[in-house]
This record gives structure tokens, sequence and C-alpha cells, in this order.
């Protein structure tokens, strides 16, 4: 099953060929990986509580909103989700 085009993934963005991705995909499997992703991140926010650095975060949060390093952690985020639900599909 091929989900994209290898001329449009090359040129475009994580986030765009998570999007594209995710409308052909199998559901079940994109609903899924969301799923663990956004237990990733409940995890990470209740570990920032635990040791009292939820006001840190939300000062990095506002200080990294155009940041280099935000977006590129962003954009791996993006592509891990691309490659778990890829090779479910496959």
């Amino acid at each position: 099953m091929n989900l994209f085009d290898d001329d449009d993934y090359m040129s475009s963005t994580p986030k765009s060929n998570y999007f594209s991705i995710a409308s052909h995909a199998n559901q079940n499997i994109v609903e899924m990986e969301l799923e663990k992703m956004f237990q990733r991140l409940a995890i990470a926010e209740k570990m920032l509580e635990e040791r009292g650095l939820e006001e840190e975060h939300e000062h990095l949060l506002k200080s990294m909103v155009i940041s280099k390093e935000l977006e590129d952690r962003t954009n791996s985020i993006f592509i891990e989700l691309v490659g778990n639900i890829v090779t479910q599909c496959e």
C-alpha cells in the first residue's frame, strides 16, 4: 500500500506528510498512534507536575514559540507518527 507519492514526500514538510498520510491510512491505526502520542504527553506533563516544574514548562513553551529547536522537535514527532502509521499499513 503506497500512502504517498515519493516526489510529494520529498518536497513537503513533516507536518503536511503526516496529515496527508493520516487522511489516507487505516483510521484505526491513525487513532491508535495519536492516542499513544497523547499518552506520552500526559506522562510528560505528570512528571513535570510531580517535580514542581509546571511553571517553568509554561514559561519555556511561551519563549519557544518560534524556536528552531521546538520546530525540529515537533517535526521529529510528525516523522515518528508517519513512520509508525506507514509501517502498520504495509
